[in-house]
Parts: C-alpha cells; structure tokens; sequence
C-alpha cells in the first residue's frame, strides 16, 4: 500500500521510501522517514495534490511523490 491509497481522513505509517536519489532526499528533509505517522487531511477537486499531516504540520504532496512512499494503517 502507498500513500497514494490512503483515503482522505485515513492515517498510517511509513514503510519505506521507494525512490532514490534527489526525490527521496527532498521527501525525507520534508520530515517523512520511517515510521512517522502521516494523516491524509484533504485532497484538491481533481485530486492532485494531497494534503498531509506530518509530525504536527501541514504537507502539500505531488501523488506521482506519494506513490514512492509505502505506508501501513495505523
């Protein structure tokens, strides 16, 4: 499961990043390692981009970004 999945109101944990590179450096200086809880609060009308609580703050997320990222339910 990706975050990318997570329904709007869902929560879970991070897995894994699956990118390498820049991508997954910029994500992790975002605050998203594993095992941060991560909130999905709200999604734009035509359902990019998301809109994510991370360690007490808010998180616009490209979903090509939120797929490279592997959650479990929390």
């Amino acid at each position: 499961m990706t975050l990318n999945d997570v329904a709007v109101g869902g929560s879970c944990r991070v897995v894994k990043l699956h990118d390498g590179g820049e991508i997954r450096r910029r994500i992790m200086d975002m605050g998203i390692t594993k095992g941060t809880f991560i909130t999905v609060d709200k999604a734009a009308p035509l359902g990019d981009p998301i809109d994510v609580t991370v360690r007490g703050y808010h998180l616009s997320l490209r979903r090509a970004d939120a797929a490279n990222i592997e959650v479990e339910p929390a």
